[in-house]
């Protein structure tokens, strides 16, 4: 009995560090996507799993409310910016003045999620997107880092 709960333990350790350097080696970040970034006002909708938010989704899961801000849209971007640069697992990918494009990888599996904000003066708001590459949801992590933006930004 014990030489096989010995085996297997040393069959889940296995499988566990075969995950684990797996990720690490880059096999879960997925590919980037070739159509994100503001095609007629709009960011790249919300897919129907539950591993994205988008500030203007009507959906329910995804719909997040965009980001606020006082005094000049550029202004607010460039902190933006710099939040979305300070965070861990960041990555600034994009930046055009209106438009901020990052790449976030998680720590452990290497899952990469990519975050848009998109600076719309006529209405006065920041859009957002966050979106997961790969899997089915995202234990709200890509809510919890939108979140973690607007509180640092202040809206």
């Amino acid at each position: 009995m014990r030489t096989v709960l010995r085996r297997a333990i040393l069959t889940i350790v296995a499988l566990l560090t075969g995950i684990v350097a797996g990720g690490q080696m880059g096999l879960f970040a997925g590919k980037r996507p070739a159509d994100l970034g503001v095609h007629e006002g709009r960011l790249k909708p919300a897919p129907t799993t539950p591993n994205c938010v988008n500030s203007q989704s009507a959906d329910g899961y995804s719909r997040i409310a965009p980001l606020t801000y006082a005094g000049d849209g550029k202004s607010a971007m460039a902190r933006i910016h710099a939040i979305v640069e300070a965070m861990p697992a960041g990555k600034l990918i994009d930046f055009r003045g209106d438009y901020i494009y990052a790449e976030f990888t998680s720590k452990l599996l290497g899952f990469v999620d990519d975050v848009e904000f998109f600076l719309d003066e006529k209405a006065g708001v920041i859009h957002v997107r966050s979106a997961s590459r790969l899997g089915h949801g995202d234990h709200g992590v890509n809510r919890q880092r939108v979140e973690a933006v607007r509180q640092a930004l202040g809206s």
